[in-house]
């Protein structure tokens, strides 16, 4: 299986410590601990009023507010048991006090609180104890999570300013070919957009990498091989965008071969996308040689690139993804895998199911601008039935 055959060659990208305001998306590489209590203290939940159960028990519907907790303010102390203290959302809950009635039970009439007639009381109501989410020596945060947005606040809980991570892959897209001009720039009739880059670039950060940058070059040998032995040097990824093929002048796996770079596989059972090529460079770099066709690259791209940047970034193997076919498809090759572009429709329970959208060919980039993504089919010559379970990958 192609996807093997390149995490066999992958090595997971050394940690380094990052100021924790740029490790979102990024592998966490330590374990996190809570350096206090979570919450360090009992925490009012609620703006309200805080009371002794007991005057509740005892049939007192009517308070006087004694003062005032704020947030972020040492704990005050209810004078008398039979009167409340105001408290704001967060502060700590005032000593003598073990219930928080929320301000829509009751009426304030000066410093009066009474009770409307839903009010409720027990003990610890509106009020999180200390400790209830975590203690000091209790990891909070294990290595290899990735870090989105509420692990980077458990994090700064903590008291953490850096952690230790994954180092963000450096990846290249590379497009090749002379008769590919850049947006924007006067075109002719025998050329074409230099579309794929932007695709590759995109997709990749989407996905949150932020170390990509991309190339053009011709088509002319000493060029290819100056400028891919550069990149090299230089990057932990080339992902290729064309010159695979056997044409007279797909030249990339001959310069990679002079360059170094040692090839793993060479075409895929699979369609389409058949012509791509991984290898691996002299100091472990992973090289990516997409066939150019704009479908056929960005399926590539999905199906490969992706779960491997997933691997080298410390994330393991990249989740499978389920997905039932909604109609019968007829594929009638038995010999190849295939990639089948597909919206997702969601039923009335909130069931997913891949609808086929197949494109006109492997250059009809407009038809996956109305799709998610594409399902893999195993080779097989009869139709597959509605209800299918096959492996779905999002653009």
């Amino acid at each position: 299986m192609a996807e093997d055959a390149i995490q066999e060659q992958l090595t997971v990208l050394p940690p380094e410590a990052c100021p924790l305001q740029t490790c979102v998306g990024r592998t966490l590489q330590q374990d996190v601990f809570a350096e206090r209590d979570n919450p360090p203290f009992d925490r009012v939940c609620m703006d309200g009023i805080a009371i002794s159960h007991a005057a509740f028990e005892r049939g007192a519907r009517v308070f006087r507010i004694e003062t005032t907790q704020a947030a972020g303010a040492p704990a005050v102390t209810l004078r008398d048991g039979a009167n409340a203290i105001e408290v704001m959302t967060g502060a700590m809950v005032p000593k003598g006090t073990d219930c928080i009635i929320p301000l829509e039970e009751y009426d304030l009439d000066g410093d009066v609180v009474s009770l409307k007639t839903q009010a409720t009381s027990k003990p610890s109501r509106n009020i999180q104890r200390r400790g209830e989410d975590s203690e000091p020596g209790v990891a909070m945060l294990a290595r290899g999570v990735r870090l989105g947005a509420p692990e980077v606040a458990t994090a700064a809980s903590a008291g953490l300013s850096h952690l230790t991570v994954t180092r963000q892959p450096r990846v290249i897209a590379i497009s090749t070919g002379d008769e590919l001009i850049e947006p924007g720039q006067p075109i002719l009739e025998h050329q074409v957009r230099r579309s794929n880059a932007y695709a590759i670039v995109a997709a990749l950060r989407d996905r949150g990498y932020t170390q990509v940058v991309d190339d053009h070059i011709p088509d002319d040998e000493q060029t290819l091989t100056q400028k891919l032995l550069r990149h090299l040097s230089e990057q932990d990824v080339l992902v290729l965008s064309g010159g695979v093929s056997k044409g007279k002048f797909d030249l990339v796996p001959k310069v990679l071969q002079k360059i170094g770079v040692q090839q793993v596989f060479y075409q895929v059972a699979q369609r389409p996308g058949m012509p791509m090529y991984f290898g691996v460079g002299p100091d472990g770099q992973a090289v990516f040689g997409l066939p150019g066709n704009p479908v056929s690259t960005l399926m590539c791209l999905v199906r490969y690139v992706v779960p491997a940047l997933l691997y080298l970034s410390g994330r393991g193997r990249a989740p499978i993804q389920p997905m039932p076919l909604a109609t019968n498809v007829k594929v009638g090759k038995a010999t190849m895998a295939y990639f089948l572009p597909v919206t997702v429709r969601v039923d009335e329970k909130g069931a997913p199911s891949a609808v086929p959208a197949p494109t006109n060919g492997p250059g009809d980039f407009l038809a996956l601008t109305r799709t998610h993504g594409f399902v893999e089919l195993p080779p097989q010559s009869e139709p597959f039935p509605a209800g299918f379970i096959a492996r779905f990958y999002r653009w």
